[in-house]
This record gives structure tokens, sequence and C-alpha cells, in this order.
């Protein structure tokens, strides 16, 4: 069915109390985990790749790969970007044909972030590409992205004017998430959530998912998230598998040996996180 764009399906999953997981890929390996998990699953998908990722694999292999994938598997994939971090590396993926852009402003000031999401809007906008904002700053280290501290929540009322002057589709909220895995238990602002669902009717989004407690993440999306963010548990699943290998057979040195058990790993990691989310089995519902 080739690639398609995610506003139908967040939408879908907003309004009907359910969201849609985006997995970060590096590699064929762990696209063919999520897209294969997906299909078994029968769930819409979200793959992403941050701009440390698009620099590795090359925005034209990474949509190449995930065009093939949705012709075989006849399910609706997204290809994303993840934090893009100026208008050259949307302008690259654009190019290359992924179909959803993040733009990160988020550690600019506001009127700043404002100018930037709204120049990759009407860029995106003309070629038929929703775009993920965010606003507040979600802490935490995650491939190449780190922020100091414990991020800045976002603010309700500001979120509805960010959203009115930018024509945002998907906004990524700070509520105590991080990137990474998590030093201490997260104290997420479950009423800040809330709040904010209750002012903007744009999907909303929850990065630094990863190591939250599976029950924090359903109280999200019952408050209002529609995309869930996973991106380091896949790493380590896929890290985990590969040093086993090495420790029983040091010799070894067939990479389909060592990636087969890889991508079984994080094949069970995709399908717990597409179960926790309630996205299985939605993708008839959506097309009718």
């Amino acid at each position: 069915m080739g690639l398609v764009t995610s506003t139908k399906y967040l939408l879908h999953a907003r309004d009907n109390k359910y969201a849609i997981c985006a997995f970060n890929i590096h590699n064929l390996e762990t696209l063919k985990a999520v897209t294969s998990t997906s299909f078994e699953s029968n769930s819409p998908v979200i793959l992403q790749a941050t701009p440390g990722t698009v620099r590795f694999a090359g925005a034209d292999y990474l949509v190449a790969m995930a065009k093939t994938a949705a012709d075989k598997y006849n399910i609706p994939i997204v290809m994303h970007l993840d934090h893009g971090e100026d208008y050259n590396m949307v302008l690259e993926c654009l190019r290359a044909g992924f179909t959803s852009i993040m733009i990160d402003g988020s550690k600019h000031p506001y009127t700043e972030n404002i100018s930037i999401v709204k120049k990759v809007v009407e860029l995106s906008h003309a070629l038929g590409v929703p775009v993920e904002a965010e606003l507040g700053t979600i802490g935490g280290v995650e491939d190449d992205l780190s922020i100091m501290g414990d991020g800045v929540y976002t603010n309700p009322e500001v979120a509805f004017d960010f959203i009115e002057k930018t024509g945002v589709d998907s906004l990524a909220v700070a509520i105590g998430t991080c990137h990474g895995l998590y030093k201490k238990k997260p104290q997420l602002d479950y009423v800040r959530l809330a709040e904010i669902r209750k002012l903007v009717s744009i999907p909303l989004v929850l990065h630094g998912a990863s190591d939250l407690l599976d029950e924090s993440v359903k109280k999200c999306i019952e408050l209002g998230i529609s995309k869930v963010n996973i991106a380091t548990e896949l790493k380590i699943a896929f890290s985990a598998a590969v040093q086993t290998v090495y420790y029983e057979k040091p010799a070894e040195n067939d990479p389909r040996k060592l990636f087969t058990p890889a991508i079984d790993a994080m094949k069970a990691v995709v399908k717990n996180k597409i179960n926790l989310v309630g996205s299985a089995d939605k993708v008839t519902r959506i097309s009718h």
C-alpha cells in the first residue's frame, strides 16, 4: 500500500482511546523486527529515525526499506523524522520520501520555536506531510539527543497558543518523562496532561516511554496521548541478544547468526508495546 502519513491514524487513536507506537529504527534488522511484528498484530506503525540515524543509514535507504515493508505487509507504515534539528535535515528527509516530520525547536526561546516550526509546517504541508513539534523540554539522553536536567513542563495555555500560531499537527508534551532509562522513578504530571488535552484537539505525543511502567503508559493514553515513542528498549534488546551470542560462541563471525536472535528479541518488545498501547487489530477498523 506504500507509505502513509500519520494524521488519519493518530486521529483515530485519539478518538478511540488507544495509541500508536513509534519505534526508532537504525538498520534493516530493527526495521524488520518492527514491521513484521506490526503485521502479525494487524497494527499501524510509525517508524522513526533521529538525525543521527539519518546520517548513519541515509534517508534514501531508510525510505526504501520502509517502502519495501509497506508493500510486503500491506499495513499502514509511516516514515517519521524524530527530533529533526534544522530546516536542512527536514528538507533532506522530505526529498527522500519521509511521510511525517518532527521539528524540535523546544530548546529555543518560545518565539523562536514558533518561527522554526511554522517554517517547517509551511514546507511540509505543501507536500501533504504532517508535522510534530515539542513544547517544553523532555530531559534525558537518547541517541544523539541530550537535554541536561529534568526538562521544562508544557504549559497548557501556552500549548494552545503554540498550536494556533504554528498549525502543527501533533504535539510532544513534557509531563515528567525523559529520554533513555530512568535513574529514579518518574513523577508524571497527569493533571497537566489532562489540562492540555482539554485545551487542544490535535494528537498528543509521549516521548521517553521506554522504561515507563505499563500502568503509567496506559494512564497517559486514557488522558489523551495518541502516539507513544519507543527507542531505548529496542536497542537494549538488540545489544543484549548479540552479547549473548558472543558470550556463548566467542568465535562467531556470521552476522546472520548474530542478528537473528537480536531480531527475535526486538520482536518480543514490539509485540508487548503494541498490546500495551491497544493498537493491535486496528488496521481494518481504521480502513472502514
